[in-house]
């Protein structure tokens, strides 16, 4: 089991020239555990993930990334975007071993640590086991599974939760769907409509295996969550409606 990094966010401000779109962002991922940031459309969580992990430099404030990576992590942070760029040309162990080629890790061993990461060939699978085949040292997700109808959203989760338990890593993850972020979830991120802000932070101990969607205690938890973002969602959504086309 990898152990993670601990991702802290200081003071961190975000601007695309006059736009502001986080403000006075403070947070801590911590080592091993997942964090998911919700919130309204257009409130940051993408440029946020962004920032955390180095893609983007914010306008003010930092981010710090603290811990030792361990030995058998091949690449530190690691993305999985919303189209998992796979190769279609190449079978589902082939595109694992992709993450694999240009690394320290001998050809003989490669085989074991792609069987490792299968058991079975769905698409965003195989972009999740690719990504954790080169034991990152923190997991960041920009809405893997939006794409995914609702039943095979539904079924995907409680083996994807299984993934990111046993890797072990510092997994942050943005999505807009709060089934999602319960049944995911260790730290809860709420962010407001633009500029982003830190809304509330809710916390959920209980480990991710055995989380399913029929527990009332994260389907009260959902609910909570949508009362806290129901009004910024829609205010968000007659803005985007009222700009100009």
């Amino acid at each position: 089991m990898s152990a993670g990094l601990r991702l802290t966010v200081d003071r961190l401000t975000h601007r695309y020239g006059s736009l502001t779109v986080l403000d006075d962002i403070s947070l801590i991922a911590e080592p091993g555990q997942v964090m998911v940031l919700v919130g309204p459309s257009g409130c940051g969580k993408s440029t946020l993930l962004g920032l955390m992990g180095g893609l983007l430099s914010p306008s003010d404030g930092d981010v710090r990334c603290e811990g030792e990576v361990p030995g058998d992590c091949l690449n530190p942070m690691t993305y999985v975007f919303q189209d998992f760029a796979l190769l279609p040309w190449r079978t589902v162990a082939g595109n694992i071993s992709l993450a694999l080629e240009d690394s320290a890790l001998p050809r003989a061993e490669r085989p074991a640590r792609i069987a490792e990461m299968l058991s079975g060939g769905m698409r965003q699978r195989v972009g999740i086991a690719r990504a954790l085949a080169v034991r990152p040292a923190c997991l960041l997700l920009d809405e893997p599974l939006s794409a995914l109808d609702a039943q095979t959203r539904e079924l995907l989760l409680e083996e994807f939760a299984a993934l990111i338990a046993r890797a072990g890593t510092t997994t942050v993850y943005v999505t807009h769907n709060l089934q999602e972020a319960v049944l995911l979830g260790q730290q809860i991120v709420v962010l407001s409509r633009r500029p982003g802000r830190v809304r509330e932070v809710l916390r959920l101990d209980r480990p991710l295996a055995g989380r399913t969607a029929a527990d009332p205690d994260l389907a009260a938890m959902e609910q909570r969550l949508w009362r806290m973002i129901r009004d910024d969602a829609a205010e968000a959504e007659r803005e985007r409606a009222d700009a100009p086309a």
